[in-house]
Order: structure tokens, then C-alpha cells, then sequence
């Protein structure tokens, strides 16, 4: 989400960003580990506007597409896995996650 600007630096690894008056409730100091350089690239950039925040303030995209099955094999079992496309994705980007999972919260994927 984003891009935000930066209003000031909190000590040696946080800055302060100017949130929008929607984003009122989320704390406004972040550590740079969960801050990105903006890269003005309109297929990775979520707009605002688009997307709905949890009461929590999070945003949790839902999967567009499963691309792959896979089973991982460990010793005495077997996972099922599934790749999965997720809203707002760069081109080609996705993650693996247990089918199980994704079948519980997600069975119009299947």
C-alpha cells in the first residue's frame, strides 16, 4: 500500500509517515525492515481506494488462481501443496500454500 511519504526519522532504524485520514487508526511509525522503495511501477502499486482494511487495519489479498500442485515428502507423511496467484501480485509471482489451508478458507478455487 502506498507510496507514503516520509514525514521524519524516529531514531536510528523507524522514520513517521504521513498515513491517510482512512489509515487513522494504524500506528504511524515503521521499522525500515517493513518499509520499500517506491518503484513507480503502476502493476505492483495497490491503490488505497481499491482495497478494503480489516478493522485491524491489515489487508489480506485473496487468491485469484491455483497454478501448480505439488506433494512435499518428509519422512513419514505427505503435504499437499498448492501455488497460488494472489490479488495485487507482481506478473508471475505466487506462493505455496498447504492445500488443506487454501481448501478450508477457498473451496471456489478448487
Amino acid at each position: 500500500i502506498g507510496p507514503f511519504q516520509i514525514i521524519e526519522r524516529v531514531g536510528e532504524v523507524a522514520y513517521r509517515l504521513a498515513l491517510p485520514p482512512s489509515m487513522s487508526g494504524m500506528h504511524d511509525v515503521f521499522h525500515v525492515s517493513q518499509l520499500r522503495k517506491f518503484v513507480p511501477d503502476s502493476s505492483v502499486t495497490v491503490d488505497l481506494e481499491t482495497i478494503e482494511l480489516e478493522p485491524n487495519m491489515t489487508f489480506q489479498p485473496q487468491p485469484i488462481q491455483i497454478v501448480d500442485r505439488d506433494i512435499i515428502k518428509l519422512r513419514n507423511r505427505s503435504i499437499p501443496v498448492v501455488k497460488v496467484i494472489w490479488e495485487g501480485s507482481p506478473d508471475g509471482e505466487a506462493t505455496w500454500e498447504l492445500e488443506s489451508e487454501m481448501l478450508k478458507h477457498y473451496p471456489h478455487l478448487f
